[in-house]
């Protein structure tokens, strides 16, 4: 039997857009800023690393990384943000957003500094001590995943809702984007302090002590915008849904909501109502019912989404390298492989990734998420087809602008598609009181594929017959680019049980006002 939705949720949901929106989007974007940048950062100063660590002068080429090496330092922080997100989802829905919110900023912040403070000048203590705090570091990102995203749905209008969350996730372009720009600028300016001769005339000149600091302020660059929104985090007042539905307490979400959307909601509008959140949970028959195909669909895409996204993404500079858009390491110093390293991800940044997210944060309420996620996992799909099939014609000399075009636009259909919708949906479409828990499984889920990609990727692009030293045969780049491919089109065929949630409130989408013989799982649009 149905039961009528709150009037304080109702004023959320028909709140004209004002400030305290766009104060929310600030706050918990700035969050995703920090998650994007310190998960990011790493890729940029791996080949670096490897330099000043790992470098043996009787070889005639760079030190870089050892393969168990590279694979810990790309994959813990993500291993670390799977645990958060399972953790700090649930603990969201059994303490209320706000509470634990603000501590996973603090824990950002702190392992963020440790990270670039690692221990030591020998290679075993710096890469260990590294791993340990980028672990709980990406720990503490994979909290901001459910948190963030169900703080904005809650507060967000059913209207807005949409572009509110798609605004909060964008600012991790703008975190990658950052990224690459200090790593410029800092690298710019120890070139210009410390000249050094390429690794071919003076292997051990060639990169310098000066060096070991660069990567280290790099790494902990990105914890002072987060850490300037702290107070403000610990401001916010807790969302009316959780108040209401979860703790019971409709007359204190009403007062909250009164100064938040500078509204007066009398006190007889709320005499006489009770939350009517629901009390099974999520192993239960009626979540199975209701919400199990739901669940199927957002983790299944996140899955899936996240191998070729973080394929991508943590592994561009190899690829840049193997196709020459970069120069050989030994006719550079190590500040100088850092500054195109990060100058080809810049503007692989500026021109795909960045875009794609605020293509959907301005369509993503026109469109809808379902026909986004659909048309992004399409063209995904089309264009790594489009580099892998004539993949050893774009890698030759004077074709590589070809190559960097294609694989842009698959940053760009990623951000405008899969990787910003799979983060709104699980927001939106699950019951108050397991909302922050499943869209941290699907979060974690999404995460599970990012480590096979970071782990996979590795391996599986190394050449048939000539692997780079510490690893074996793999299947070659292109194979592995078709792989990817291969991916892409599953989540296609998985987007088709993602339903449509625009425009609808967060209580019609779970059925909270819906007594179980009444409950009918929405469809795919």
């Amino acid at each position: 039997m149905a039961t009528e939705q709150l009037n304080v949720l109702k004023a959320l949901d028909v709140a004209k857009t004002q400030l305290y929106h766009f104060k929310a989007v600030v706050i918990a974007g700035m969050g995703f800023f920090t998650d994007a940048y310190d998960l990011f950062c790493i890729a940029l100063v791996t080949k670096l690393l490897g330099r000043i660590y790992y470098t043996d002068p009787a070889l005639n080429e760079p030190g870089h990384l050892p393969a168990n090496v590279s694979a810990a330092v790309n994959g813990v922080a993500l291993c670390g943000t799977l645990a958060g997100q399972l953790f700090f989802g649930w603990l969201g829905d059994k303490l209320g957003r706000k509470s634990v919110y603000g501590f996973t900023l603090i824990l950002m912040v702190l392992c963020s500094i440790a990270s670039g403070l690692s221990f030591g000048h020998e290679a075993k203590g710096v890469m260990g001590t590294l791993c340990f705090f980028r672990f709980w570091l990406g720990f503490g990102v994979g909290g901001d995943y459910p948190l963030s995203a169900t703080i904005m749905s809650e507060y967000a209008n059913k209207k807005t809702r949409g572009t509110f969350i798609a605004a909060v996730f964008a600012m991790q372009g703008f975190g990658i984007l950052f990224g690459t720009i200090v790593t410029i600028v800092v690298s710019s300016a120890f070139r210009h302090a410390f000249p050094a001769p390429p690794f071919y005339i003076d292997a051990a000149a060639s990169i310098g002590p000066e060096a070991d600091y660069v990567w280290r302020i790099i790494v902990m660059f990105g914890t002072i915008p987060a850490a300037l929104t702290y107070y403000w985090r610990m401001k916010m007042p807790e969302t009316a849904r959780y108040t209401a539905l979860i703790a019971g307490n409709t007359k204190q979400a009403t007062s909250d909501m009164s100064k938040v959307l500078n509204k007066e909601i009398s006190e007889e509008d709320v005499q006489g109502e009770r939350a009517t959140g629901d009390t099974w949970g999520l192993f239960s028959r009626q979540f199975l019912k209701r919400h199990g195909v739901h669940l199927l669909a957002t983790t299944s895409t996140w899955f899936l989404l996240d191998v070729a996204f973080y394929s991508q993404n943590l592994f561009q500079k190899d690829i840049f390298s193997k196709i020459g858009w970069i120069p050989p390491a030994k006719t550079m110093n190590a500040l100088e492989e850092l500054y195109r390293i990060a100058r080809a991800q810049a503007l692989i940044a500026l021109c795909g990734t960045v875009p794609g997210y605020w293509f959907t944060v301005a369509f993503i309420d026109i469109i809808g998420r379902f026909w986004i996620q659909l048309m992004g996992f399409t063209m995904m799909t089309i264009f790594m087809l489009a580099i892998a099939i004539p993949y050893d014609y774009l890698v030759k000399p004077g074709h590589h602008t070809g190559f960097v075009v294609l694989y842009g636009l698959t940053f760009f259909f990623a951000n405008f598609g899969p990787n910003s919708t799979t983060f709104i949906v699980p927001a939106e479409i699950f019951p108050a009181r397991l909302r922050s828990t499943c869209h941290g499984i699907s979060a974690a889920t999404g995460k599970a594929g990012a480590i096979i990609g970071a782990f996979g990727f590795l391996y599986a692009s190394q050449d048939q017959k000539k692997p780079e030293t510490g690893y074996s045969r793999g299947i070659g780049m292109r194979n592995a680019l078709f792989v990817l491919a291969g991916t892409n089109f599953l989540g296609l065929l998985f987007s088709l049980l993602v339903p449509e949630s625009k425009g609808k409130s967060l209580e019609e989408l779970s059925k909270e006002n819906v007594g179980d013989d009444d409950a009918i799982a929405p469809t795919g649009v």
